[in-house]
């Protein structure tokens, strides 16, 4: 996630965590990098700052983000190969390349500024905007408004409380479907407002944040199907990275965060017997090394310039050896 600010007509690209990335990923001379998640281009251009003799692969789903990237990137000429597409994809960006493996990759799985901050995007219930939130617009997939007027009670209950980790899911969804059934929803604003009025007034009243912010989370989730990708991205990326290759994950959500952490941990695993087995016979070895046993977080310095990076977590591992099959 990026914060986006403007200073004499030029924006500034502020990446969360960019020190603890660059330390945890450790690009070298020679080597070549994936960034599943260019955004703005905050973290690719500081590792290729950083070492001026590696090249970067990155992808970006946001058609509009990618304007940004290649204009931020264009100093570094060849060096940089930037594709448009979703990240759980970039086996294929890699075989366009004709590269079998990466030395490094690289996720930031949060809502940039740009998203957010722009109203017709419909990603945020501060500013009004159309009910959209898909992360690439042109995309073949039903937007915010599919899921807001045409899904059923159910999926609309399940998505609120699952992906927001709302308890008041329920009485959201209700709300929801009877004020559809007058006139469609068809704004941020209106939808937010509509979560509100749902809320309790003792839940209101003791509410640290506004009561729309799960639900825009887990709609905004869902449209775009954040933790299918996430977990489409685990299960390939091991098997191109070598030996001593790093992958490095930001998130910002817990269930996200809990995806990397599960997956790393299994990945760490040595025998994976059953434990009524008394001799191990899978002959499985770890494949990783956890470099962080807790996750890196935003200093208070960091904070202070940049108040989004407070809900970031950065896991990473090093790769060990190779999975074995028995």
């Amino acid at each position: 996630m990026e914060r986006l600010c403007y200073k004499e007509d030029k924006a500034i690209h502020t990446p969360v965590l960019p020190l603890e990335t660059l330390a945890a990923l450790s690009p070298r001379a020679g080597g070549r990098y994936l960034d599943g998640t260019l955004g703005l281009a905050g973290h690719a251009s500081t590792i290729l700052h950083a070492v001026p003799e590696c090249e970067l692969c990155g992808l970006d789903r946001d058609e509009e983000a990618l304007v940004f990237a290649r204009e931020k990137l264009a100093p570094f000429g060849s060096r940089v190969h930037v594709f448009h597409g979703v990240f759980s994809e970039f086996p294929g960006a890699l075989e366009e390349l004709g590269w079998k493996n990466v030395d490094g990759a690289l996720l930031d799985i949060g809502v940039s500024s740009l998203q957010l901050d722009e109203a017709q995007r419909g990603f945020s219930f501060t500013s009004n905007g159309p009910l959209d939130m898909r992360m690439d617009q042109h995309a073949d997939r039903p937007s915010a408004w599919h899921w807001v007027n045409r899904e059923s009670f159910a999926r609309l209950k399940e998505c609120i409380a699952t992906l927001g980790e709302e308890p008041q899911a329920g009485r959201i969804a209700r709300a929801i479907l009877d004020a559809r059934q007058k006139a469609s929803i068809n704004t941020t604003a209106e939808l937010a407002a509509l979560v509100e009025h749902a809320y309790p007034p003792s839940w209101r009243a003791k509410a640290r944040r506004h009561p729309a912010t799960r639900t825009f989370q887990a709609l905004r989730m869902a449209v775009n199907d954040e933790l299918g990708e996430l977990r489409r991205f685990l299960d390939r990326i091991l098997a191109y990275l070598p030996i001593g290759g790093r992958l490095v994950v930001i998130t910002f959500h817990s269930l996200e965060d809990r995806m990397v952490k599960q997956a790393m941990r299994h990945w760490a695993e040595g025998c994976r017997c059953p434990r009524y087995v008394p001799v191990c016979v899978c002959g499985h070895e770890p494949e990783v090394r956890i470099l962080y046993k807790k996750p890196v977080i935003a200093t208070q310095e960091e904070l202070a310039g940049n108040p989004r990076a407070g809900s970031a977590k950065l896991r990473a591992v090093e790769k060990i050896a190779e999975a074995r099959t028995v």
